[in-house]
């Protein structure tokens, strides 16, 4: 008997008449994905080590073209025992093939600085379970979802996709909130290095607030975009830049605002280190051959929190 993460476990007996029992592969013991199995039971959601029987079997699941398995390992102590299991690493050459649920918990656990391990103990499941849920698409039980959204401070909605159709905050305002003005350093610290924020530039048609994907490199502002767009605009004139984040589950959030004067970058060694040290590519694709770089000359923040924190 051999057997993959995210397998299916199935008991029953039909000679006997026992009552059939499945549950869902988490955790391996073997490289070679032989028995003993880390199973979480559907009827229960509990997970067990199972030693299958003769009235057992495996259901092995599709897990995408270019996918192949990647049992755990077990971890040992001075004395050779066995202390847990941890997820190996990603094998060179492994075709990742995350689904929408794993890239959103792996995105937010980053976000978060935490690990896999710690993820996993918070929400009460296998490591090796949670490495398969980011790295396959996988569908995890409610209860499964309900645990990881506790433990990374989210919603169900939020890890699922719901509501990224709709604009934030449409959460009731706190009972007794605290808007907090930001300090200068505080404010470069939630720019951080890259992101998406917002641009507000003037154009013939009247004014306009476009997203793009920035940079922070040498305490300015950088984006790219295309001559004759809307951001390419902003050149030659004083334009407003904001980012800001909003937790609609908290009612909480922060925004900060730069103000600053807008250029375009022609410097062709200027135009490389930009190139060189940018962290993503423009999420609308295509040709950007044009930098614009924004120089603060004023930047504010705000932060609205419950009173008393």
């Amino acid at each position: 008997m051999r057997a993959q993460l995210g397998d299916q476990l199935v008991v029953e007996s039909p000679a006997t008449g026992i009552t059939r029992r499945d549950g869902e592969i988490v955790g391996l013991h073997h490289e070679d994905g032989t028995p003993p199995y880390d199973v979480r039971w559907s009827d229960t959601d509990e997970v067990t080590l199972v030693f299958p029987g003769p009235d057992a079997h495996i259901h092995h699941i599709e897990h995408g073209p270019g996918t192949t398995h990647e049992p755990s390992r077990t971890r040992s102590d001075q004395a050779g025992r066995r202390t847990s299991t941890e997820p190996r690493g990603t094998a060179p050459g492994r075709v990742l093939n995350p689904g929408d649920i794993g890239r959103r918990v792996a995105t937010e656990r980053a976000r978060q600085g935490l690990t896999r391990e710690e993820t996993a103990r918070r929400a009460g499941m296998a490591p090796e379970y949670l490495a398969y849920l980011e790295e396959q698409p996988a569908d995890p039980t409610v209860a499964s979802l309900v645990r990881l959204a506790d433990a990374l401070g989210t919603t169900i909605g939020a890890l699922r996709g719901g509501g990224i159709d709709l604009p934030p905050g449409r959460g009731q305002a706190l009972l007794h909130p605290r808007l907090v003005e930001l300090g200068r350093d505080e404010c470069r610290a939630l720019l951080s290095t890259h992101g998406v924020g917002r641009v507000s530039v003037s154009t013939p048609e009247g004014p306009a607030v476009v997203p793009v994907n920035y940079e922070v490199i040498d305490d300015a502002i950088a984006f790219r975009t295309s001559p004759a767009t809307v951001p390419a605009a902003a050149v030659g004139s004083d334009v407003a830049f904001e980012v800001d984040q909003v937790d609609t589950a908290m009612s909480q959030g922060w925004s900060v605002l730069v103000v600053g004067p807008a250029r375009e970058v022609t410097d062709p060694a200027e135009e490389e280190r930009l190139a060189g040290r940018a962290h993503t590519g423009p999420w609308p694709g295509g040709e950007r051959p044009m930098w614009v770089s924004i120089r603060p000359t004023r930047i504010t923040g705000r932060r609205i929190t419950p009173a008393g924190h």
